[in-house]
């Protein structure tokens, strides 16, 4: 085929033709020739050409350069010398034998010089064995070059061809051109590319272009935030959970001064707490605790009788100081209507009595301060106002028999108390006792008494002490005889009357005379069903409310009673007598 490019392909098969394919020229690149080795013992072939000084083996070119077929050996060039006279080609078939002479040819004259043929392209320093150079089209596979150049031989002259056939010529090892050191000190390998261009007749691939500096900037300032953000999490987490990078210090107050005002709250109990004790009372079966305060230096201390009662006959009390000393007591005296008692400590010194108010003096709206032991947590300070003066109000009754039932013209606060308050000092805005903290009314309950009824025990902001006059009054009977004396107007009432007001009974207890003969009511005037409304011009509306009013005041003094009678409002006046209590 004539594409208009070399037929590197075609086996040659006349003179003629082979005769036409240039020969090329030596290459340029300092390297010397190997010299030929000695003749191998010949080799069958197709067809040999001879042409005088050069020949044609397998595809070899005439003009002195031999082409080897194996790829790992390079190409071997024959030493320049002058163009030989053209001879007769001989073809040799098969039937001729290799080693057979060749017939002299008649010479021919000599030829002018003519210039050497020129190759279509530069020749290639890779050529491709076994078919000679290697088409554009073609690429050779990559060749490794060496680190170091191989150093030049000097070139020896090809040997004289002696008549007969042309036997192939064995391998050589070409020396192969050094490739310049790219930077970094060792050639790379490289692939070929014929239509490339060449930098020391061999061809190398272009560079590789360099890459943005705005891309590596770029790139380096992404690292760079995403370090310094998983840096600064870190540290942020560790602030967060640690409070900071150094120890914390916060900002206090100094000592300053201690002191507080006597009217506050601090003041009140700063002056009061020593005087206030907490007992603790086991017998009966059961126990309990409660608190009292200091009356005298003598050791007397007023509390609750229902704090007391289980250690009436043999039971133990014991007296916690707010010093944390302890002490024994016995019960001095008693008083069930009341509800109070009074217990003494010996052999203890130091004691702090607590000076005592006027309740007749208290208004409502006037602060108090309670201390006590609710649930047992002693020397507990709470504060209020007094929420209203002579609530009539009863508490006990667990008996059953009424013999427990205590009637009390109570102060009502709102300082929270609770059980274990029992027995302890309400005081006013001056440190002085002005109730005995005793009752409280519980949610959802209808009972009076420390816990309230049936009801959630606790403080709802109900609760009632004795008025301290009261107090004082049967403190000193129960001193002084063991025995508290209660005012009376000498009637039995009926507890049963649901009108307004408290009557007199038709019969008194176990069918004695309601009305006692010569006693105050009788010389005063009242008779079995009388209505009394009123005491001292304050309304009644229920016979509780008649005992507590009587009970506030003491035996001998006179009182004013309203009642009606057959529809008549009448006005009596009497004078209270006295009766034992128990």
């Amino acid at each position: 085929m004539n594409d208009g490019k070399p037929n590197w392909w075609s086996r040659p098969s006349t003179a003629p033709e082979a005769a036409k394919i240039p020969s090329p020229p030596p290459a340029d690149g300092g390297d010397g020739d190997f010299p030929l080795p000695a003749p191998q013992p010949p080799v069958e072939a197709e067809a040999v050409i001879e042409a005088g000084a050069g020949a044609v083996v397998d595809g070899v070119a005439e003009g002195g350069t031999a082409e080897i077929s194996d790829a790992s050996r390079p190409e071997v060039e024959s030493a320049p010398g002058p163009e030989p006279e053209p001879v007769p080609a001989v073809l040799l078939t098969k039937e001729q034998p290799a080693d057979a002479p060749v017939a002299d040819a008649p010479q021919a004259p000599a030829a002018p010089a003519q210039p050497a043929p020129q190759p279509l392209h530069a020749p290639d320093e890779y050529r491709t064995p076994p078919y000679g150079e290697p088409g554009p089209w073609a690429p050779a596979p990559p060749v490794q070059h060496p680190a170091a150049p191989v150093p030049p031989q000097a070139q020896a002259p090809a040997p004289p061809q002696a008549p007969g056939p042309v036997a192939p010529v064995p391998p050589q090892q070409a020396a192969v051109p050094p490739v310049p050191p790219q930077q970094g000190g060792t050639a790379p390998w490289m692939q070929y590319d014929p239509w490339g261009g060449a930098v020391g007749g061999v061809g190398v691939l272009p560079a590789p272009a360099k890459k943005s500096r705005k891309g590596l900037a770029l790139a380096g300032a992404l690292v760079f935030a995403l370090v310094t953000g998983v840096i600064g999490g870190g540290i942020g987490a560790y602030v967060e959970r640690n409070g900071g990078l150094t120890t914390v210090e916060l900002p206090q107050a100094d000592g300053g001064d201690t002191d507080r005002a006597p009217e506050s709250v601090a003041g009140i109990a700063a002056s009061a707490l020593p005087g206030v004790v907490t007992l603790h009372v086991s017998g009966g079966g059961s126990s309990g605790t409660g608190t009292g305060f200091v009356l005298d230096t003598k050791g007397h201390i007023l509390t609750n009788n229902h704090v007391v009662d289980a250690a009436e006959s043999s039971g133990d009390i014991t007296v916690t100081f707010s010093s944390g000393e302890t002490a024994r007591a016995k019960i001095v005296g008693k008083d069930t209507g009341y509800d109070l008692a009074v217990v003494q400590v010996t052999g203890v010194s130091g004691l702090r009595p607590l000076p005592l108010g006027n309740s007749d003096n208290v208004r409502v709206g006037d602060p108090v301060v309670a201390i006590g032991a609710p649930f047992d947590l002693s020397n507990t300070v709470t504060s209020g106002i007094i929420s209203a003066k002579e609530r009539p109000i009863t508490a006990g009754g667990e008996k059953g028999d009424g013999t427990d039932i205590s009637y009390v013209d109570a102060l009502q606060t709102d300082a929270p108390i609770n059980p274990g308050n029992s027995g302890g000092p309400l005081l006013d805005s001056k440190g002085r006792v002005i109730g005995i903290n005793s009752a409280i009314r519980a949610a959802g309950g209808s009972g009076d008494g420390d816990g309230g009824g049936a009801g959630q025990p606790g403080s709802i902001g109900l609760g009632f002490a004795i008025p301290i006059n009261q107090g004082k009054r049967v403190a000193e009977e129960l001193i002084n005889t063991g025995k508290a004396t209660h005012p009376v107007i000498g009637v039995s009432l009926d507890m049963q009357f649901n009108g307004d007001g408290a009557r007199v009974g038709e019969k008194g207890k176990d069918g004695a005379a309601s009305v006692t003969p010569g006693g105050p009511a009788a010389s005063a005037g009242l008779r079995p069903g009388d209505v009394i409304t009123k005491v001292d011009g304050q309304r009644v509306h229920n016979g509780e409310e008649l005992i507590v009013k009587i009970r506030a005041h003491r035996p001998g003094d006179k009182l004013k009673l309203t009642l009606t009678r057959g529809g008549k409002e009448l006005t009596k006046t009497l004078t209270l007598g006295s009766s034992q209590g128990t």
